[in-house]
């Protein structure tokens, strides 16, 4: 805005008259979050009727298959439109080459199957990567050095999204960031007759500290040790990668893309929308949850309306949606 001699602003002008009353303050919003912007990440894992706590994520729980039908129901009935699956892999499933990440009777995929006959209307995405598979815990096939092998690795990528669609999957995500897996996978699920199987690709996937709840959830952390992943995810300094990442993968296929971390990347976020103008997609990772919920538990910040404030930046920044362990919560305020 220019200024000059003969404008007049204040009082004329007065920012706050838009804010002085609740109607006014709702007429001029700009953002709006509802639970149609939610997708709820769940850890699965063997059993029946059972539950196990992960300590670093307070209020999150691996849930067997039967638990986890019942929670996909209460979601339908929250509105929430979907909900992402993560196994916890048994010690004794794990192998070098992650050959259960493909099984037909795997956990993942006896999950997804239960979920729609149950939830039909309910929306599954699936994690297409091998970290919780492998006994090193890497997201892919390792040479004798430990190097991640990009080409071995997609084609095994591509055998785990393929299961996931037959066991009923709605979305494959690959999480994985191997070059050119978009392209292996859309190419394979068109073979395959899924025409309509969505891929999210985890397109602009950061080498994050945010991540280390998450691995314990999953089982994969202590297999990775002192490992690290920073070959195949990016470096946190960079941001013209990230729309290169994007780029390439819609190129080969993504119906939608996604930026993870979150909050520390909300100019990642509006980078991708603004130029590419694609469906893009945010994960509030298992860190961001886990400080939250310190937080809140300390009683130094008040949980629901942090809750909201969170994910609002999110759409805020450009975000369609929002993958986060709050959607439960934050769709049953939302519909209060």
């Amino acid at each position: 805005m220019s200024f000059n001699n003969s404008q007049r602003f204040y009082p004329e002008t007065r920012m706050r008259r838009m804010r002085a009353n609740d109607f006014s303050r709702r007429l001029m919003r700009e953002s709006q979050l509802s639970p149609d912007d939610l997708i709820y990440p769940v850890f699965v894992i063997e059993g029946e009727n059972a539950t196990e706590q992960v300590a670093s994520m307070p209020g999150v729980q691996r849930m067997s298959i039967d638990l986890l039908v019942q929670e996909a129901k209460l979601l339908v009935s929250l509105g929430v439109p979907a909900m992402a699956l993560f196994p916890v892999t048994p010690g004794s499933a794990k192998s070098e080459f992650a050959e259960e990440a493909y099984n037909p009777e795997g956990l993942a995929q006896r999950a997804v199957k239960a979920i729609k006959d149950a939830c039909p209307d309910m929306g599954v995405m699936t994690d297409v990567a091998l970290d919780p598979f492998t006994t090193h815990g890497q997201d892919g096939i390792i040479d004798d050095s430990g190097y991640v092998l990009n080409d071995r690795t997609v084609d095994t990528l591509i055998k785990q999204a393929v299961s996931h669609a037959e066991a009923g999957a709605d979305i494959v995500a690959p999480s994985d960031m191997m070059d050119g897996r978009i392209a292996g996978i859309r190419d394979e699920l068109e073979g395959h007759g899924f025409v309509n199987t969505l891929i999210m690709a985890y397109s602009a996937k950061y080498a994050s500290a945010y991540y280390g709840p998450f691995r314990d959830a999953v089982g994969s952390a202590g297999n990775l040790g002192k490992s690290n992943k920073y070959s195949y995810q990016m470096d946190p300094a960079n941001s013209d990668e990230a729309l290169h990442e994007v780029a390439l993968d819609l190129a080969e296929g993504a119906d939608m893309v996604m930026v993870k971390p979150g909050m520390p990347y909300l100019d990642i976020v509006r980078r991708v929308k603004d130029e590419l103008k694609a469906p893009t997609y945010v994960y509030q990772v298992s860190g961001e949850y886990a400080m939250h919920m310190a937080a809140f538990q300390n009683g130094w910040l008040d949980k629901d309306s942090v809750m909201l404030e969170s994910l609002l930046a999110f759409k805020r920044a450009g975000a369609d949606g929002i993958l986060t362990y709050f959607a439960k919560d934050v769709a049953q305020l939302l519909n209060q």
